[in-house]
């Protein structure tokens, strides 16, 4: 009989921590949940839960005891001042892969994020190899995160998966963004499961969208875990591709939707333009 892999969770009171913190024992996992500053409260009997601020060294020791894979799902996840994202996004993460290295963990799955990719039109169809371009400080310290999951294999010998997740969701998409970006709650969780399973993975990045007809990232393209979403978010076209992402128009020209917006410099206001010229083809790529 196969000896338990013993799972980490951090981000357990969030978004997609509390989808992940009933599913993960439901597979067979044995899992410890961290719910960041705020206490827990028991889901069921024996659940091995914490809290506690991931910056402090005491508490990822606590968290990461014993552990074979963290699954990282905490931080800020929204767009949020420099000074925040810092201290969420950078220093905590630096402070968990520095644990991970005093506790031998196998491997660290990292939540990052389609932000990353933010500022690409959307037209253009994202790859594996395509550059960054991300569309605020949030999306900034995904690419930062998953430069220090590469480095810390490389240098350290701890594996990463950075999943690029879009717009997970226990709802149907929302609006016609999430036509495109929508991750559903079954591929959510094959996603996981996925992570922690596949052998060898040394450092991997994968896109975290369902299998939708209109996702901006090629869905075709092999993955390096076996991930294989079954979900797709056309399904409900009828009822979101009439419903824009925000008022602002340019909004719905990037792939980041309203986090491009938050303090967006109109291109008739940006240095060597002059006032109401109108935007080129360049400026818009």
């Amino acid at each position: 009989m196969a000896i338990p892999i013993k799972i980490a969770l951090s981000g357990a009171a969030g978004n997609l921590g509390r989808i992940l913190r009933t599913a993960l024992p439901e597979l067979g996992y044995k899992v410890r949940s961290a719910g960041g500053r705020t206490e827990l409260r028991l889901l069921f009997p024996d659940e091995d839960i914490m809290h506690g601020d991931l910056r402090e060294p005491e508490v990822v020791d606590k968290l990461l005891d014993g552990i074979d894979v963290l699954v990282h799902m905490a931080g800020t996840s929204v767009e949020r001042p420099l000074a925040e994202i810092i201290e969420n996004n950078l220093i905590a993460l630096h402070a968990v892969y520095e644990g991970a290295r005093r506790h031998r963990v196998k491997r660290i799955i990292f939540a990052s994020s389609n932000h990353a990719f933010g500022m690409h039109p959307v037209e253009h169809t994202l790859h594996q190899g395509t550059c960054y371009r991300p569309d605020g400080f949030y999306g900034l310290s995904k690419m930062w995160g998953e430069g220090m999951a590469r480095m810390y294999w490389d240098k350290h010998g701890i594996e990463s998966v950075c999943l690029r997740i879009g717009s997970a969701s226990e709802t149907p998409p929302a609006n016609r963004r999430h036509l495109s970006t929508w991750l559903g709650v079954e591929d959510l969780i094959h996603l996981v499961q996925r992570a922690i399973e596949a052998p060898d993975v040394g450092y991997a990045e994968v896109w975290g969208v369902s299998a939708n007809s209109r996702a901006y990232c090629d869905m075709s393209e092999p993955n390096q875990i076996g991930y294989a979403p079954r979900q797709n978010a056309e399904q409900w076209a009828s009822q979101a591709e009439g419903i824009a992402v925000h008022a602002d128009p340019v909004a719905s020209q990037y792939q980041g939707g309203p986090f491009v917006v938050h303090d967006y410099t109109p291109m008739e206001a940006r240095p060597g333009r002059a006032l109401g010229a109108a935007p080129s083809k360049k400026d818009e790529s």
